[in-house]
């Protein structure tokens, strides 16, 4: 049984696959596509609220022929301090798949282990796997090949986004840079578990000189609003714009995940003027999210 826990555990032939995949999804779509899922009920399980994320799924889900079962924290019995390993174990009897965005990775790989479910990781703390799958396509997408490529992220660079870059970057070879404050940095143990060509400053100019791809997230993930005005002094430097644009290579690209706080993480000129790609690579989400779960249920 296939499970998407996290970017550290997918294998490259299976990451290059989901991407290669996705490219096929997106080009089929509506055009008579298969419907793997035809006949089974997967459900949405959602601790952390949720827009793109839980409208790809969603509509993925739907378009490869299953239904969906949306469940907040608060429908259920987690909500109420209910075992995950419990609410696993229920689910598993009458359920096909599950997919779960919530705070503890260990939550995810547990509910996974008794559910007996293929089980999707739709965020926790530690990953954001289907993210990052997602950035990866809509890079190759516009630009081919990510192998040898130079990505910089700034900002908070000890959240799940960068983990999963980090990971990604060491199995499909290319450079990460990470522009954070230390305390913003991503943990040594986590990169010397990664391995791979990833550097971590506090110069935004050093990250952003002959970047291929420019990226940002968030200052304030789900779950850290009680830090929000410290943050936002310790990140104000690590701002996205125009000068750094203008360090990177003449045709870089810029993402951002969203939802993006203009004046904030990015600038309103910045986001703006790079606004086709960071919605098509909103868009992208279904895609590559249908491309995983035909994956998962091959």
């Amino acid at each position: 049984m296939k499970h998407l826990l996290s970017i550290e555990k997918l294998s490259r032939a299976d990451f290059e696959h989901i991407l290669a995949a996705s490219a096929k999804v997106k080009k089929e779509r509506g055009l008579g596509e298969a419907q793997p899922l035809a006949g089974k009920v997967w459900a949405l399980l959602f601790s952390k609220s949720s827009t793109r994320t839980r409208v790809s799924f969603e509509v993925g889900i739907r378009e490869l022929g299953g239904q969906v079962l949306f469940l907040s924290a608060s429908d259920i019995q987690l909500g109420r301090g209910e075992p995950i390993k419990d609410t696993a174990r229920v689910l598993g009897r009458m359920i096909h798949g599950a997919v779960i965005r919530t705070y503890a990775q260990e939550d995810v790989e547990e509910f996974a282990q008794y559910a007996g479910l293929p089980t999707i990781n739709a965020l926790t703390d530690a990953e954001h796997p289907c993210q990052i799958l997602t950035d990866i396509f809509t890079w190759q997408e516009k630009r081919g090949p990510i192998q040898g490529k130079i990505v910089a992220f700034f900002g908070d660079g000890a959240c799940n986004v960068p983990a999963s870059w980090i990971f990604a970057a060491a199995k499909l070879d290319f450079e990460l840079r990470i522009a954070a404050p230390k305390k913003f940095q991503p943990p040594a143990e986590l990169l010397k578990r990664a391995g791979g060509k990833i550097t971590c400053t506090e110069d935004v100019g050093e990250a952003a000189q002959g970047a291929d791809l420019l990226y940002t997230d968030v200052w304030v993930s789900m779950g850290k609003e009680a830090e929000a005005a410290e943050r936002m002094r310790e990140l104000a430097g690590y701002q996205l714009n125009e000068k750094l644009v203008k360090l990177a290579k003449k045709d870089a690209l810029l993402m951002h995940c969203l939802p993006a706080y203009r004046g904030k993480e990015i600038d309103e000129k910045t986001f703006e003027a790079n606004a086709q790609t960071i919605f098509d690579q909103a868009e992208n989400r279904l895609h590559c999210q249908k491309a995983i779960l035909q994956w998962i249920v091959k």
